[in-house]
């Protein structure tokens, strides 16, 4: 494991994809694929718990405070008629020592 380093902060989101529940960290200025977990169902949507299990598995923790905020967006964009995605967004921070 590399030294100790600061905790960072990113944004998570979690979305509906093949039919099923992902959560995953945005990792913006790198090519390195961003973390995910998939909850492998599309219903009921995945616990507050659920998420911070997830999170905890992939290096992270929600920031003291940080609320999840839901958002809608479209398949297609630009384009009225098509299939509403749901996208919910909070601030999570790395843990101590975990490089992202």
């Amino acid at each position: 494991m590399r030294e100790q380093e600061a905790a960072r902060e990113f944004t998570a989101q979690m979305s509906v994809r093949d039919g099923r529940w992902r959560l995953y960290v945005v990792l913006l200025g790198t090519t390195e694929r961003w973390p995910e977990v998939t909850f492998g169902r599309r219903r009921p949507v995945p616990t507050l718990t659920e998420r911070s299990r997830a999170l905890n598995r992939l290096g992270f923790e929600p920031v003291v405070g940080g609320e999840w905020a839901w958002s809608e967006d479209s398949e297609i964009p630009d384009d009225p008629t098509t299939v509403v995605v749901l996208i919910a967004a909070t601030r999570v921070r790395s843990w101590a020592g975990v490089v992202a």
